[in-house]
């Protein structure tokens, strides 16, 4: 309302005389509004969804006066007379005009998908906006769009060679971590569905891949056939390119649910990415070969990352008999500076033995508040508390952010340092 008002209060006035004089100031003056409000709200559209819709001006043309004419009007007549044709003709206005945008909806480049932008340019693209809409003959307002450019060209930047950028983000209970080097992006699982229409890939995966910048993804790790860990991955897919899927899960499974050849992960398979070494410890090419129908948690896929002698291990949901396999058969590449608790710290799995070769300066914990389940187990805790290691949860302290460096681990959570006034401390 304040657009509207600042680009159509106090300007001068113009008095046509004829119809069609009439009919085209009316046109420049919606054309008008809806220019300042697609220009106006762009800033607080990339702040808060870091994307624009680009056919909204079009969208809105053929919307707004078919609603505010025709279907709002009906639908009042419906409700104060006892008559039901007024109701039933807005509910053919509504399909027509639903009919009519779809295709809108559906082209290429409709939307336009972005970076968070710093704060900053979010202010400074706000004054550049109504800079531009100040009234016609004042001077000098293009230099407004040169205060919107921070907004699109400020990218995030990606971290620097023989680094990388880990974040355990928090989707409740189920894990989803997302690895980046200087030139490559990694998802490893992509936490659970909620709904038919609701996931964690599209409330959360892809919300904070965008924000970091992350346009495409070299691979995709889906640790086993678990909701919690795959049932956010078909919105991942949609979303954005994603270079390869590798998982425990049966090839035949992902090509039904994403229409993608995956590669399963084997131990001994590893890669190296901007000085940055990942590998898998498990499960091993006999695992595979006798892979339960679906895998269980015993078979997930456990991935190492590297980065001289810091190390970080993600380890699915695999339990006492998959860390007892690692314990005989990888011990030397089990020690690790941060663990993400396998099967977020269930009580069949940690077991006293894995703990004490790991040894983990770090422990997180991925899940969610009150979950049915009861993780992570106090007893689990007490091991982990023992061992010496910081303790870190998601259900307590949100996202975990990590960077990873030769020199060591730069380790935050999110909650803490993001607490606003109506939040809840939680204390587990």
């Amino acid at each position: 309302m304040a657009l509207i008002l600042y680009v159509t209060a106090h300007r001068l006035p113009y008095h046509p005389v004829h119809w069609y004089q009439r009919l085209w100031q009316t046109l420049c003056e919606a054309s008008r509004v809806q220019w300042a409000m697609t220009l106006g709200l762009t800033p607080l559209l990339l702040a808060l969804f870091q994307q624009v819709s680009l056919v909204s001006p079009l969208a809105n043309a053929i919307a707004v006066p078919l609603v505010s004419l025709l279907v709002v009007p009906l639908t009042l007549l419906g409700t104060a007379l006892p008559l039901d044709f007024p109701l039933h003709w807005a509910d053919s206005l509504l399909h027509l005009l639903l009919r009519l945008l779809t295709p809108l909806n559906a082209l290429p480049q409709a939307v336009w998908l972005q970076h968070d932008p710093p704060a900053w340019s979010i202010l400074l693209g706000a004054l550049g906006a109504v800079w531009l809409l100040l009234p016609r003959g004042l001077p000098a307002r293009w230099l407004g769009a040169i205060w919107l450019l921070p907004l699109f060209l400020n990218t995030p930047p990606p971290p620097p060679a023989d680094t990388a950028r880990i974040d355990i983000l928090d989707v409740g209970q189920g894990l989803a971590v997302v690895v980046q080097t200087q030139q490559h992006a990694l998802l490893y699982d992509s936490g659970p569905a909620f709904s038919a229409d609701s996931d964690s890939g599209k409330r959360v995966v892809v919300p904070n891949l965008r924000a970091a910048g992350i346009a495409e993804l070299d691979g995709l790790i889906l640790s086993h056939d678990d909701n919690d860990h795959v049932g956010g991955a078909a919105s991942v897919l949609h979303a954005m390119p994603v270079g390869w899927i590798r998982s425990s899960m049966l090839p035949a499974a992902i090509e039904v649910d994403y229409q993608r050849t995956p590669q399963p992960c084997l131990a001994g398979q590893s890669w190296d990415w901007d000085g940055v070494h990942f590998a898998f410890l498990h499960p091993s090419a006999e695992d595979w070969l006798n892979l339960d129908e679906p895998p269980s948690n015993e078979q997930s896929c456990v991935l190492r990352i590297s980065i001289g002698n810091q190390h970080v291990l993600l380890t699915g949901d695999m339990e006492k008999k998959a860390e007892a396999q690692l314990l005989a058969e990888q011990r030397d590449q089990l020690p690790t500076t941060l663990l993400v608790a396998p099967h977020h710290g269930s009580k069949t799995s940690s077991t006293e033995a894995f703990i004490a070769a790991t040894l983990p300066e770090y422990v997180v914990f991925s899940n969610g508040y009150r979950n049915r389940f009861n993780h992570p187990h106090p007893d689990v805790l007490q091991r982990y508390r023992d061992s010496g290691a910081t303790l870190l949860r998601s259900d307590r302290d949100g996202a975990i952010h990590v960077s990873m460096h030769r020199s060591g681990l730069t380790v935050q959570a999110y909650r803490p340092t993001h607490l606003r006034y109506w939040s809840d401390v939680f204390q587990p």
